[in-house]
């Protein structure tokens, strides 16, 4: 039974939601969807109910999701060791394969199926679905020797993102799941980081925010305080310093990119906490850093 304190504390919660539904009512919020969120047993029912409730207040939620815990586990069970640069997963020929297992299957259907048992509609998609992530070779440059690149194998970057098998989903109320695998020119593969395709995808459909789950309360200064908005300047001098490193890097250089390209909020969050995605979009506090554009 409600005590009188707790239904007031809900009520509030609930009239406080209202504003924000209004706001992003028929407006594309891209997730990317990552780290403990996905392992959790918890906290990916969490997310599947989160993004259901989203897309039945009438946002339009498109998901794209990493899967480094479930790919370094099945790595390790072959005897083969991950190997990662500048927060880039170096991508032979066999880790290629192993990439497309597992995003492209296990994964992929394994958020399809949680988010359909909590009334969704969702659709499993990768790049090579209709040709709709283009890419081409991403060569990494070489930090210790400048003018010189490091080839990480069958890594890719976002060259263009066709929109219209998306848009078409949304048309039937449908929630887009996907997985970062792209397309280059001759037909071949390319594993490319979610971040780098959650970002891209947000500016090409106009979102209005882009989320990007993390294992970490968000972007966090040299002493651990959490920064709850971060402007270009501070994020060149942050990387400058080495704060920022690692994943992060490709996670922050996203968000930047899809900020300055007209996404009105880019947010990144943590994913460890509770239905993370419905304070964030939901709620007065939200949880993370905010990027500014300027």
């Amino acid at each position: 039974m409600l005590t009188d304190t707790t239904a007031a504390q809900k009520a509030h919660t609930l009239a406080e939601a209202l504003p924000y539904i209004k706001r992003f009512f028929d407006k594309t919020i891209v997730i990317k969807y990552g780290g403990n969120a996905m392992t959790d047993p918890k906290l990916k029912e969490c997310f599947a109910s989160d993004v259901v409730l989203l897309k039945l207040v009438g946002m339009n939620p498109v998901i794209v999701h990493g899967g480094g815990p479930q790919i370094n586990e099945l790595l390790d069970r072959l005897g083969k060791k991950g190997e990662f640069i500048q927060g880039m997963r170096v991508t032979d020929e066999e880790t290629m394969d192993i990439v497309e297992m597992v995003l492209g299957g296990q994964v992929n259907k394994e958020i399809v199926h949680l988010i359909n048992r909590h009334g969704g509609k969702a659709v499993g998609l990768t790049g090579q679905d209709g040709n709709f992530i283009h890419a081409t070779k991403l060569m990494m440059a070489n930090k210790e020797l400048p003018g010189e690149f490091i080839d990480i194998g069958q890594v890719g970057d976002v060259t263009a993102i066709d929109p219209t098998l998306i848009e078409f989903l949304d048309t039937g109320d449908f929630i887009p799941v996907i997985a970062p695998i792209g397309v280059g020119p001759e037909g071949e593969t390319y594993n490319i980081n979610a971040d780098v395709v959650a970002g891209k995808l947000a500016e090409i459909l106009g979102a209005e925010k882009l989320i990007l789950l993390t294992n970490t309360p968000g972007v966090l200064d040299k002493e651990g305080k959490l920064l709850t908005g971060l402007t270009p300047k501070q994020i060149d001098d942050m990387v400058a310093d080495g704060t920022l490193s690692g994943g992060m890097l490709p996670k922050i250089s996203s968000a930047l990119d899809a900020a300055r390209s007209g996404v009105k909020s880019v947010h990144i969050i943590d994913g460890r906490v509770e239905h993370a995605l419905l304070l964030e979009v939901l709620t007065d506090e939200g949880v993370g850093t905010l990027i500014k554009a300027k």
